[in-house]
């Protein structure tokens, strides 16, 4: 029995968009072109007779703007959504509102050129979907937030390594005395930044230091905690080694890299590596 291609509707005013998309799924043999839609309105219609298993959308479109339509889907039923928009350039406010939406992946497409990027992108694009597929839905449900941000990443080569933890520490043989301090440790995956957003807003500054890993690429870690840091009552940064973990602060890994948590006698610290 062969395995359901995975059904993709593209969501953007340009007819160019629209085309050069189509051609680039149509060459992939496990990727189907469910519909094209010039507006999140027509998109909606056409969802209603068949739900797509990935949605590539732009931001700038008539009669709904592509974020409102994210945040919409979100809230109604979870669905990986990859956004191709010229506005999401690196550090740009809506990069930031397209992942606290719950985008998977965003993609920054050119003004000019269009048509050329797209095709030269095609490989890239078919290759994000198909990561996308693999998406953890429960993980994209939005909340009432409203603003965040991420970029596309290419999926890691097969034959990458993966460093796990004994690969980078070594094994502990002393015993773990007990301390005052207390930690909390944060994992969140893509799609988990929402959640990462309504807790740390939501904790006083009495709160025992936190450390967070969030998925999220390169670069941009620095701009999601300055964010984080102007809404919550505790300070949010991204972590630099030998940064203190204390009572009041969240220390966000940055992307790309390992964050160790160490101690030293009753203090606790981060060390930040690669791996």
């Amino acid at each position: 029995m062969s395995k359901p291609r995975i059904r993709v509707l593209v969501v953007d005013d340009s007819a160019v968009v629209r085309q050069a998309v189509a051609r680039a799924i149509g060459e992939a043999g496990d990727i189907e072109l469910l519909a094209t839609a010039a507006d999140p309105l027509f998109a909606m219609e056409k969802m209603q007779r068949a739900w797509p298993d990935v949605i590539i959308l732009d931001i700038e479109m008539p009669r709904m703007d592509g974020l409102s339509f994210l945040r919409a889907l979100m809230a109604k039923r979870p669905t990986p959504v990859i956004v191709c928009s010229s506005l999401a350039t690196a550090g740009s406010d809506a990069l930031t509102q397209a992942l606290a939406a719950g985008a998977f992946s965003v993609m920054s497409k050119p003004k000019l050129g269009l048509k050329a990027f797209l095709e030269d992108s095609s490989d890239d694009i078919v290759a994000a979907v198909r990561t996308a597929a693999r998406a953890n839905v429960n993980a994209l449900r939005a909340t009432a937030s409203t603003s965040g941000t991420t970029r596309l990443v290419a999926p890691p080569a097969a034959s990458q390594p993966v460093n796990r933890a004994d690969v980078i520490l070594s094994a502990g043989t002393a015993p773990v005395l007990q301390t005052t301090d207390k930690v909390i440790a944060i994992g969140t995956s893509t799609g988990g930044t929402q959640a990462l957003e309504t807790v740390l807003t939501s904790l006083p500054k009495t709160v025992p230091g936190i450390v967070v890993v969030q998925h999220m690429p390169e670069r941009f870690t620095g701009m999601f905690a300055a964010r984080l840091d102007s809404l919550a009552a505790i300070e949010v940064r991204e972590a630099r080694s030998n940064d203190r973990v204390l009572p009041g602060r969240a220390l966000i890994a940055p992307g790309g890299k390992h964050m160790l948590l160490k101690r030293n006698g009753a203090q606790y610290h981060v060390e930040i590596v690669d791996g």
